[in-house]
């Protein structure tokens, strides 16, 4: 799932259809739901709840593509940054269940 967020650098400017079209052109087949804040007093319920309940331990999220590891139980299990593609995000989420 993906939720759009212009909180960094303004990376996410457009509408969201506008969003959504662009992501689909490049060739994504999940969820991308409406922009959200993530960070901050806007933010949204559930970054809040990700951000206090996983690794980031209420802190900011620090840059666009972060991931976070929710279990089938809905159970948040880890944080991870950009710096760490969707593949690895997998595969250290595998040692989970």
């Amino acid at each position: 799932m993906a939720f759009p967020c212009n909180q960094f650098g303004k990376q996410e400017p457009g509408t969201d259809e506008e969003v959504l079209e662009f992501v689909r052109a490049k060739g994504a087949n999940f969820p991308v739901y409406s922009k959200i804040d993530v960070n901050g007093e806007q933010a949204c319920e559930l970054y809040r709840h990700l951000r206090t309940s996983s690794n980031l331990a209420g802190g900011d999220i620090e840059w666009n593509f972060a991931k976070f590891l929710v279990n089938r139980d809905g159970s948040v299990i880890e944080h991870h940054g950009p710096g760490v593609s969707p593949l690895e995000s997998i595969q250290n989420f595998r040692r989970f269940i």
